[in-house]
């Protein structure tokens, strides 16, 4: 086990360079010149070569990989081109509201999801169990920020049941607050996720029905919750787990959307208001952060697997 740990955690190196490599060629060919856009309209082209030699983006491309390869390696992300600080730092301003909504909102979403699929799975074929289908259709088909804007309508606008925008930390503004601020991001950010594990969850739930073990058990007398939880959710555990991890993929691209749509003061926003300025060290820093958590995520839950199911061994 301690083996195959120490490989995983090795072989995400190699996936963490192909990864920073292929961020810093993708931003370096897209067009436009950032050095442009840091000197302004009215800059002259003299003013717009001297910040591109400040920049080091006259050097050749391979020269500025092997620079940037190299500040990596001792834990510098770089510097912002127009707050002239570091990204780490930056990153550590922001982090705060995208990991306690990412939190809240796989806490919520696993919550609803799994009892839902579960629900459907054991009344497979009625009223209620298409009534679960039929919203995981419509969760997979909504975008995140339309979602966003008709809670926002309905929930904070004539309801007035919520705030429309904003953020309030629970370690400094208390509990209360921050619930009462992050429901609605949650709620719209959550949407997706549970179509994506009630799903699963049904799926699962319904194959391992089929399974001789759940006649035996019965066969035995043992009430139907008791087969649902003890029998049918452990041994379909894998799969759901699986596709949890999956969904972290979905659950990063929607939290940049949804703190833009509630002014959200998180990574997200960052992101878009790096890709905005086109401050290439904050998007090649972010997107190096996302890509390094959702590979420490999935390492995770390939380690789950062992818990759920005691026939697996590494």
């Amino acid at each position: 086990m301690l083996g195959y740990v120490a490989k995983r955690i090795l072989a995400t190196i190699p996936v963490m360079l192909i990864v920073a490599v292929f961020v810093f060629l993708m931003l370096r060919l897209a067009p436009g010149d950032p050095a442009a856009v840091i000197a302004g309209d009215y800059a002259t082209t003299e003013d717009v070569e001297r910040i591109r030699e400040q920049l080091g983006l006259n050097e050749p491309i391979p020269v500025q990989l092997a620079q940037w390869v190299g500040q990596l390696a001792q834990g510098d992300l770089g510097q912002s081109i127009f707050s002239k600080k570091p990204v780490t730092e930056l990153i550590g301003q922001r982090i705060e509201p995208t990991l306690l909504l990412a939190l809240t909102t796989i806490l919520f979403s696993v919550l609803v999801a799994v009892p839902l699929g579960t629900l459907a799975a054991w009344r497979a074929g009625s009223f209620v169990d298409r009534g679960v289908m039929m919203f995981s259709v419509g969760g997979f088909s909504v975008p995140v920020f339309v979602l966003g804007y008709i809670l926002i309508y309905v929930l904070a606008i004539q309801l007035k049941m919520m705030p429309v925008q904003g953020y309030k930390s629970p370690f400094t503004e208390g509990i209360g607050p921050f619930l009462y601020h992050i429901t609605l991001p949650t709620l719209t950010l959550s949407v997706i996720f549970i179509a994506l594990i009630a799903r699963m969850t049904r799926a699962s739930v319904i194959e391992v029905l089929e399974e001789d073990y759940i006649r035996t058990a019965r066969a035995k007398g043992q009430s139907e919750f008791k087969i649902l939880l003890r029998h049918a959710l452990r041994n379909a555990a894998v799969p759901i787990v699986t596709v949890i991890g999956i969904g972290i993929a979905l659950l990063i691209g929607g939290v940049v959307v949804t703190e833009s749509v509630y002014n959200i003061p998180g990574l997200g926003r960052l992101v878009l208001d790096a890709v905005l300025a086109r401050d290439y060290p904050i998007i090649q820093g972010l997107i190096l952060f996302f890509s390094f958590i959702y590979i420490m995520i999935n390492l995770l839950i390939d380690l789950s697997y062992t818990l759920f199911d005691p026939r697996i061994r590494y």
